[in-house]
C-alpha cells in the first residue's frame, strides 16, 4: 500500500467507526436504508471512487475501491453493500458503456453522489440463467416501451437512476438483449415488494415493475444487443466490489472472535489461551489474507487494463467462502452470546450468506473457473 492508501484506509476506518457503528444494531432491526448517509459518503469521494473527475468522481484506482469497501464492510457490511451496488454496477455500467452525452448526463450526479444507482439483471424466472429474462423492450418510434418485472434489486426504491437488461429480439436468445437507462419517475416504472431478508437488512431489496414504461430511444445503452456482453463484463469487474466486501466482512468476524476471546474466562483463564480457540484464530487470519490478496491481485489487473474474468471470480468465490467460515467461527467462539444480537458475531454470521449467492453463485463462480482452466 502506499502512504496515501493507508490514509485513505485510516479515513475510511475512522468514518466507519463513528458514523456507522452506533447505529448498526439499530439500522439492521429496523430495515432502514440510511440514505442519511450518502452525502457524508459523497464528501469522502465514496460515491464515485474510481470515476473520471470530469465525470464527477474520485479517480481512485480498483485497489483504492477495494479499501473502502473492505473497511466499511468490517463495520456494517449492508452499508458497504450498498455503495458496491452503487458504485460497481449501475453506475459503473453507464461509465463503461454509455456514450459521452450519457455520462454526462447520468454518471455525473451518481458519481458526485447527488443521485443513487441501481442495476436490473435478475428476474423471478431468471437468476444464474440470466438469458432467460422476461422483461422486454419494443420499440415504438423514437422511444422504447418496456415492460416486466426485475427481483432482489438493491436501491430499487430508493435509486434514481437504474440500468435494466431487457430483452429486444427474442429470437437472438442472449445476443437479443439491450441495456436502458431509466430514471425514477418514469410513468410505468415503479417499485414493487421490499424484501424482508435474512441479513443485509439495511441495503434496501425489492421488485420493481415496468408497466408499458415509455422512454426515449437515446436511453438504449451502447448498441442493440450487445446488453448481455455488457452485462458480463460488469460482473467481471463487480466481483472484485463483492471480493472486498467478504473480506472486510471476515476481517470484522475475526477481530471480533479474537477481542472477545480475551475478555471471556472459563477454567480461570482466557479462552483465546486454550489450542482450540487458537487455532481457529491463526486459521481465519491467514485465510483473511489470503483472501484479501486474490482480491487486491484482480483489482490490480483491472487498474491495468488486463482481463480479470479468471481472477475477478476467484477472489469472489474463495473470499465469499472463507467469510462464511469466519463468521460461523466467531458465533462459535462467542457461545451462547454469538446467538444473541447483543454481539457482532450474530449479524456477521447473517450478513454473510448472501456474498456466495449475489454476483453470481459459487456454483456460477466454479463454472466460470473452469471454462477459463480448462477450456478442453
Amino acid at each position: 500500500m502506499t502512504e496515501d492508501q493507508e490514509l485513505l484506509r485510516r479515513s475510511i476506518r475512522e468514518f466507519a467507526e463513528t458514523e456507522i457503528k452506533p447505529h448498526v444494531r439499530e439500522w439492521d432491526e429496523a430495515q432502514h436504508f440510511p440514505s442519511e448517509l450518502l452525502p457524508k459518503m459523497a464528501d469522502l469521494g465514496v460515491m464515485g471512487i474510481q470515476f473520471a473527475p470530469e465525470y464527477g468522481g474520485s479517480g481512485m484506482s480498483a485497489v483504492d475501491y477495494c479499501i473502502v469497501i473492505e473497511e466499511l464492510a468490517r463495520v456494517d457490511p449492508s452499508v458497504s453493500l450498498s455503495v458496491a451496488a452503487h458504485n460497481g454496477l449501475g453506475a459503473a455500467h453507464i461509465s463503461m458503456f454509455g456514450s459521452e452525452a450519457q455520462r454526462q448526463t447520468y454518471l455525473t450526479p451518481l458519481a458526485k453522489g447527488d443521485k443513487l444507482a441501481a442495476w436490473g439483471l435478475t428476474e423471478p424466472h431468471s437468476g444464474s440463467d440470466a438469458a432467460a429474462m422476461r422483461t422486454t423492450a419494443t420499440r415504438d418510434g423514437d422511444s422504447w416501451v418496456l415492460n416486466g418485472t426485475k427481483m432482489f434489486i438493491t436501491h430499487g426504491a430508493s435509486g434514481d437512476t437504474m440500468v435494466v437488461m431487457a430483452v429486444t429480439d427474442k429470437s437472438k436468445g442472449n445476443k437479443g438483449i439491450s441495456a436502458f437507462v431509466v430514471e425514477r419517475g418514469t410513468s410505468g416504472f415503479s417499485a414493487g415488494k421490499k424484501e424482508d431478508k435474512l441479513g443485509m437488512r439495511a441495503s434496501e431489496t425489492t421488485e420493481v415493475l415496468f408497466q408499458n414504461c415509455r422512454i426515449p430511444a437515446a436511453q438504449l445503452l451502447g448498441e442493440e444487443g450487445q446488453g448481455f456482453i455488457q452485462t458480463l463484463r460488469v460482473l467481471d469487474a463487480g466481483r472484485i466490489g463483492i471480493a472486498a466486501l467478504s473480506v472486510g466482512l471476515a476481517q470484522g468476524a475475526y477481530e471480533a472472535a479474537r477481542g472477545y476471546a480475551f475478555e471471556r474466562k472459563q477454567f480461570g483463564r482466557a479462552i483465546g489461551t486454550f489450542q482450540s480457540i487458537r487455532w481457529k484464530l491463526v486459521d481465519n487470519a491467514a485465510r483473511v489474507e489470503a483472501a484479501r490478496l486474490l482480491t487486491y491481485r484482480a483489482a490490480w489487473l483491472k487498474d491495468q487494463g488486463r482481463r480479470l474474468t479468471l481472477e475477478s471470480s476467484m477472489a469472489k468465490l474463495y473470499a465469499s467462502e472463507i467469510a462464511v467460515r469466519a463468521s460461523e467461527d466467531a458465533v462459535q467462539i462467542h457461545g451462547g452470546y454469538g446467538f444473541v444480537k447483543d454481539y457482532p458475531a450474530e449479524k456477521f454470521f447473517r450478513d454473510v450468506k448472501l456474498l456466495t449467492i449475489g454476483e453470481g453463485t459459487s456454483e456460477v463462480q466454479r463454472l466460470v473457473i473452469a471454462r477459463q482452466l480448462l477450456a478442453n
